[in-house]
């Protein structure tokens, strides 16, 4: 959408016709998060049960929800300003606070992790609000934004005053009304429904961004595999040889995500009718997709802490479970870049699928081996004819 549909205002980026370049400001802004994730895969590695990966489930949504509110922030607006640094740099402390918090959000701190997440949340909403003037094209927007996160805040606050037992729904509630108002055009009485068509947005921006999010995801497989060696007494041949299974593991991640260019990625948005709409597309795929890295990485540790144990029940689970989310979240990824489905990919999680009801048969190590092996045989079969398995 050209610059006079989307208004001018000093705070906005000037384009001038190119793409919106990552600032160091959003670089910065991003470290928080690899803080954020090391302590919700923390919190999944020591409570593996039903509970425990709903509450991660909300929890990491929660975060993915601060960041893509953030991103959206700064694709439309100039992070070099002082009054957007100032933004970034408030919302970054709040959202290390929340970080912070996670570890007892279902605990004590439910009200402190509640608190600072809506104020992040809220607090820069309506500092865009404040800064706009009412009859600028992204003011409408924003106001409906800031309406929903108030609402969500609502029940956000609630799940931090009520008793842990009662937490789950309230804060079920309160990631679904961030994460489904933008379906719907942040549709409210008196405010009426922003149009997906007049979201004015850098496509180039916005897949970067992803990717670069998704590099700090995959950053804690690797930690997961440092750590794990810097605190073993001894470097046995299992120990060692499951470091590399699971540095193979993240190098084979790696190379599915990032076989989509950023310039396909980046064609998909721009030659969309509905850019909007495909820019919110590739935030609901990553949520998805980022949460089967974060699954790998607990099945990193576990596997790092005994090698040479059965994989079973809840172990055997995330082991299997994080590379299939993350093999059916870069197929979808894939569709929606490329405009081509890669069937080699949901062969991929079948098959390890497949190696998981062996699982109780085999060793961790063993099992981790077998699932590396399909991740690194979709990337091989993709890079040696990518026209192959795609529709």
């Amino acid at each position: 959408m050209s610059r006079d549909k989307i208004g001018f205002h000093p705070l906005l980026r000037r384009r001038d016709g190119g793409h919106a370049p990552v600032t160091n400001e959003e670089l910065f802004f991003d470290l928080v998060y690899v803080f954020a994730i090391t302590q919700i895969s923390h919190g999944l590695l020591h409570h593996l049960t039903l509970m425990g990966v709903l509450q991660t489930a909300v929890l990491w949504f929660a975060a993915w929800l601060g960041w893509q509110y953030a991103a959206w922030v700064t694709n439309w607006f100039d992070p070099r300003t002082p009054a957007i640094r100032g933004l970034i740099f408030s919302t970054m402390a709040l959202a290390l606070l929340v970080g912070a918090a996670v570890p007892e959000a279902w605990g004590e701190r439910g009200l402190a992790f509640a608190l600072c997440y809506v104020g992040m949340q809220a607090g820069r909403s309506a500092f865009i609000v404040w800064q706009l003037p009412s009859s600028h094209p992204l003011a409408p927007n924003y106001r409906r934004i800031l309406g929903w996160v108030s609402i969500a805040g609502c029940f956000w606050i609630a799940g931090g005053l009520v008793s842990p037992v009662w937490r789950l729904p309230f804060w079920i509630v309160a990631v679904l009304c961030e994460y489904i108002s933008p379906m719907f055009g942040f549709a409210l009485p008196g405010l009426g429904r922003s149009r997906t068509r007049d979201w004015t947005i850098d496509g180039a921006h916005l897949v970067e961004r992803c990717q670069l999010f998704t590099i700090v995801a995959l950053g804690e497989t690797i930690m997961a595999s440092g750590l794990s060696m810097a605190e073993r007494e001894l470097w046995t041949p299992p120990a060692l040889l499951a470091f590399l299974v699971s540095f193979l593991c993240s190098i084979a991640m790696w190379w599915l995500y990032f076989g989509t260019s950023l310039k396909e990625a980046e064609h998909a948005i721009t030659r969309s009718d509905d850019t909007g709409r495909m820019g919110a597309y590739f935030h609901y795929i990553h949520a998805v997709l980022i949460s089967g890295i974060i699954i790998t990485a607990v099945g990193t540790d576990l596997l790092l802490e005994n090698p040479m144990e059965h994989a079973e029940g809840s172990h055997a689970a995330v082991m299997i479970g994080g590379p299939v989310i993350y093999l059916l979240g870069t197929a979808v990824y894939k569709r929606v870049a490329g405009g081509r489905f890669p069937w080699s990919h949901v062969s991929g999680a079948a098959a390890v699928l497949a190696v998981g009801f062996a699982g109780r048969f085999l060793p961790m190590l063993a099992l981790a081996g077998l699932v590396t092996l399909a991740l690194l045989l979709v990337g091989a079969g993709e890079k040696a004819g990518p026209e192959r398995g795609l529709v």
